[in-house]
């Protein structure tokens, strides 16, 4: 699922875009008549539907399925079961080899060693002024080159931090984050490495480094990020065998503490600590960039271990064939994040009963209404279940990029993306959320398609959370794609039932089948009801999805409508 908190990326990884939050506390064992209690909610007899999404749910949430950590043999086991599933629906394979299954050539990457970097042949200290980066398109990266400051490093129409300033051939230091007074999600979007390192590229960059300001090296001093950083992220591998960097963007070089940065910004005319004051400059004032005095010579070695997985694809073809290739993608993730810490009662298998599996079933079923249905949409629906969300929408950003579709049906193009991440099935939603919805002509399909299935439409409630960028149809939206993710809603007892998961369950080995929070099936079946219409909608709709003209995202990606 999409991580809450708002930090992004972890100081030596290239391919996440957020921080798990902090472990929550564990649940209260349940008493043996508790146990018996839920146990007898758990085994009633449920009408067909509900018990079909249950099913899934049992399976894939199942102790034997250990978390599904994407790469593992269990997740292999899971993905067979939801291609046998698809099968079952009707839909044609649509991965590689006339299969369901798309291989994802995931990569594990990580630093070899400490690294070395010296300014103008001073070397820098590992741990107390630097922590390597990684290169997943090289085993080994040596760079030697001027650097230039541009602040946050961000360059739209708001807000350009490189003006006036030449980075061709250079290596451009930046500030994590984003300034204030951006929308929320363009903020996201501006605030991950990924992005950065893109900007960077497009400037003639060589490489990127990300510097400490005083106040984070005061409350996460170097040593005390040496000890908790993640030893390594995920990618996956181009054709040629390179990792691909997250975003197409330049390497991540490094990451220099307060102390470090200080050094790096001797003679240039001002200290690290005034520069980092310029941060706070409203928006439409830039953070002055500045050509620094040292050359940076930097080698560092990254540890490139293969790690594959697979999405699962099945294809149910469109019956008009004026518009059959235009293709609307239903997405979830069948990843989670394995096992882990173990809470009070010694379980370490984080289940992800919610999170994901209630998503893939309704996928499962979603598919299986187009069958009873008898009639075919007009468009052509691809039902994907991706890997790797979990560690940083992976297994999503390759399919968006190796695309398998046009191998199945010559000519075909996406058009659209509904995305299902942790549906919170715990209590009787009267609403649904679409995050994205204001961005595109899907918010109105989405609005009908919810009164017709009987539900109302809310806003998104947290939009400081800037979810539209932090779950798998970002992956198209970076592709141009119009996309929504979409979530019952938080009126009524929405709310408390939200705060309730993510406190007691998110990330947490109690997010399972028996032990974790009553599930309501009959909500999980009124989702699944919402999802097929508003893909039923958007499928026999008189026109493709579109951007709306001049949005942020999709004219930063040339999306269809937008100019």
């Amino acid at each position: 699922m999409f991580r809450p908190a708002l930090l992004l990326g972890l100081l030596i990884s290239t391919a996440a875009i957020a921080q798990d939050a902090p472990p929550a506390p564990a649940q209260a064992v349940p008493t043996a008549a508790e146990l018996q209690a839920r146990n007898g909610e758990i085994n009633a007899v449920l009408p067909p539907a509900q018990a079909a999404m249950k099913a899934h749910v049992m399976f894939l949430a199942s102790d034997a399925m250990r978390g599904r950590d994407a790469g593992s043999p269990e997740y292999d086991i899971a993905a067979q079961y939801v291609a046998s599933q698809f099968y079952a629906a009707g839909l044609r394979p649509a991965g590689d080899d006339g299969s369901y299954l798309q291989r994802v050539p995931l990569i594990k990457v990580g630093p070899a060693d400490m690294g070395k970097l010296s300014l103008n042949g001073q070397a820098l200290v590992f741990g107390q002024d630097y922590l390597p980066g990684v290169n997943p398109a090289a085993a080994d990266t040596t760079i030697a080159a001027p650097v230039v400051y541009v602040g946050y490093g961000v360059s739209s129409p708001k807000r350009d931090d490189y003006a006036g300033l030449d980075v061709h051939g250079k290596i451009v230091a930046v500030v994590r984050g984003a300034p204030d007074g951006l929308d929320s999600e363009e903020a996201a979007h501006f605030g991950g490495l990924p992005t950065k390192a893109a900007i960077a590229k497009a400037k003639g960059a060589v490489g990127i480094i990300a510097l400490q300001t005083p106040e984070v090296s005061a409350r996460s001093p170097m040593a005390k990020t040496v000890a908790t950083a993640q030893p390594t992220s995920v990618s996956w591998a181009e054709a040629d065998g390179k990792g691909h960097i997250m975003g197409g963007g330049v390497p991540t070089l490094a990451t220099l503490s307060a102390a470090g940065a200080e050094k790096l910004f001797a003679g240039s005319g001002t200290t690290w600590a005034k520069a980092a004051l310029a941060l706070r400059l409203p928006i439409k004032g830039a953070v002055r960039g500045i050509a620094l005095k040292p050359r940076l010579d930097v080698a560092i070695k990254t540890v490139i271990t293969p790690l594959p997985s697979s999405n699962v694809a099945g294809l149910l073809p469109g019956s008009d064939p004026t518009v059959a290739p235009e293709t609307v993608v239903l997405s979830a993730h069948l990843d989670h994040v394995g096992v882990g810490t173990p809470n009070k009662k010694g379980d370490t298998i984080y289940n992800g009963a919610m999170d994901n599996a209630v998503g893939i079933a309704s996928l499962i079923e979603e598919a299986k209404r187009f069958k009873a249905a008898g009639k075919a949409p007009r468009r052509s629906i691809l039902f994907l279940a991706v890997t790797a969300e979990e560690k940083g929408l992976v297994g999503s950003d390759y399919f968006a990029n190796n695309p398998t579709i046009a191998k199945v049906m010559p000519g075909a193009k996406m058009v659209a993306d509904v995305n299902l991440d942790m549906p919170i099935i715990t209590y009787k939603f009267t609403d649904v959320i679409a995050f994205g919805a204001v961005r595109s002509t899907l918010g109105d399909i989405v609005k009908r398609a919810a009164a017709t299935a009987g539900v109302s439409f809310s806003p998104d409630p947290m939009p400081d959370m800037a979810l539209f960028v932090r779950s798998d149809h970002y992956r198209f939206v970076q592709q141009g794609v119009p996309s929504v993710f979409l979530w019952p809603g938080t009126s009524g007892p929405g709310k408390a039932a939200v705060d309730a998961f993510f406190a007691n369950n998110y990330h947490q080995p109690s997010d399972e089948v028996v032990q974790g929070p009553p599930i309501d099936w009959e909500s999980g079946e009124r989702f699944i009801n919402v999802n097929y219409q508003i893909a039923r909608d958007i499928a026999d709709a008189s026109q493709r999805p579109a951007w709306n003209k001049g949005d942020f995202f999709g004219t930063l990606y040339n999306g269809y409508g937008a100019k």
